[in-house]
């Protein structure tokens, strides 16, 4: 049994990302993990050793030293890993795929297939979700003006606002990226196939994990006009036979909504809220930014590029 276990390098793995995935990996009889001394971590000669003994690399950096590591699996020609790539680095290249399974139909097949695949950022994981079946069914025009507010855990923010929110030195709550040139917008314009740049304004609570993204809607400037039901249809054909992607019936939606309902899964929650009277409708994603919006989201790639049972 052991030789055919699937071995993963985790490149980065003392980031929260890094600690996330290989915790979830632990849960796995069908890989080993292989880790590289803590003195050699940025060592390139040791790195790249360290991919051409393994079936996948995780790439848990930043942007800069995730493009170094691929240049370094390059190098090893035709022995070179898979690679899933947990930074903003190649979201958007051409070249690779993108790592969110359940947005398009056939996407998980691309997935499975491809030696190259970018794990989606977290706020754009939940405003795809929301959008991209709206545009595909020809509910939501592309060029159709997009506001996306969002709120999400600090264990987003990276080491030191993790040290800050944890040391009692941070506010309750903040917004942020209001200079409208958020990291992940590229990929959310993209994946979204939105013609017109939307805006995205995040922000950040002081809570650990959760998240929340909201996209407001008029009803009377969608093409149809249609209502909430309808835009709820959509959703819910799109996402019909999703083992970690569901909608909530506005029946059960409520009015209300909390951001850490769904810590430590790799769930995303859908709901539309609205009013057909009003002619107003608010679409909102409800998932972990540690979980489906990260950690989760890799390990579900891994495990379709390695040809392993779905968790």
């Amino acid at each position: 049994m052991s030789q055919n276990l699937k071995s993963i390098f985790i490149d980065g793995e003392a980031g929260t990302t890094g600690l996330g995935i290989r915790d979830r990996l632990a849960a796995l009889p069908e890989v080993v993990v292989k880790s590289i001394a803590a003195d050699k971590r940025k060592d390139p000669a040791a790195r790249k050793e360290m991919m051409a003994g393994v079936d996948l690399v995780v790439l848990c950096l930043p942007d800069d030293a995730a493009r170094e590591s691929v240049a370094l699996a390059d190098e090893l020609g035709s022995d070179a890993p898979k690679i899933v790539d947990a930074a903003t680095a190649h979201r958007v290249a051409p070249d690779w795929v993108y790592g969110f399974a359940e947005m398009a139909p056939g996407h998980a097949e691309k997935i499975a297939n491809a030696n190259r695949v970018s794990n989606p950022g977290c706020y754009p994981t939940g405003a795809i979700a929301l959008l991209r079946p709206l545009v595909d069914a020809g509910l939501l025009a592309q060029d159709h003006p997009i506001t996306v507010n969002a709120v999400s855990g600090y264990s987003g923010g990276g080491k030191s606002m993790i040290e800050a929110h944890e040391a009692g030195a941070a506010p309750a709550f903040e917004l942020y990226g209001l200079g409208l040139h958020h990291k992940h917008l590229p990929e959310l314009q993209l994946y979204s196939r939105l013609t017109r740049r939307p805006i995205f304004v995040p922000s950040v609570g002081n809570f650990r994990q959760g998240m929340l993204v909201s996209i407001p809607l008029h009803l009377d400037m969608l093409p149809g006009k249609p209502t909430t039901a309808a835009l709820e249809a959509a959703l819910t054909a799109h996402y019909a036979g999703s083992t970690y992607v569901s909608v909530v019936p506005s029946a059960q939606a409520g009015g209300k909504l909390e951001p850490e309902s769904l810590n430590d899964t790799n769930r995303l929650e859908l709901r539309v809220f609205g009013d057909d009277a009003l002619g107003q409708a608010v679409l909102v994603a409800n998932l972990d930014n540690l979980g489906k919006g990260a950690s989760g989201a890799a390990v579900q790639n891994i495990r379709l590029m390695l040809g392993l049972a779905e968790g």
